[in-house]
């Protein structure tokens, strides 16, 4: 595995890869957070707050981080995008609901990827400069 992503670094350079997994944390974390203010908000009958805010808070959490363009906090990110797969998994199996389910499991999986990569590719970015 390491010898395949230093020869992808190899081919594409570490600022086109850092620049393509940043839109792909960008895009999937933007449609996990809309996914979860959907769970919150349209698929129980009213609003209530308890759930949308334990939905929603971890990922706000991490926006600094991700302005910030942060190694470290994308990594972190990355982590918490797993506790949304399982969740996503999870609801795949509820009858109704294993689109919704699946959905929520690919993005985050996506978040968790492009996570990962931007940690690793722009802290190798920050070390070579």
């Amino acid at each position: 595995m390491r010898q395949w992503l230093e020869g992808l670094e190899a081919r594409h350079g570490l600022d086109t890869l850092t620049e393509r997994s940043r839109r792909l944390v960008l895009g999937s974390y933007v449609l996990l957070l809309l996914l979860m203010l959907y769970r919150g908000v349209a698929v129980q009958s009213e609003v209530v707050l308890g759930p949308l805010i334990a939905f929603v808070l971890p990922l706000v959490l991490f926006l600094p981080s991700i302005l910030g363009r942060r190694p470290r906090g994308h990594a972190w990110l990355a982590f918490v995008s797993l506790l949304y797969f399982t969740q996503g998994v999870m609801v795949a199996t509820l009858p109704g609901q294993g689109l919704r389910g699946l959905l929520e499991a690919l993005v985050s999986l996506a978040l968790f990827t492009g996570c990962m990569g931007y940690a690793r590719f722009r802290s190798r970015q920050l070390r070579a400069a």
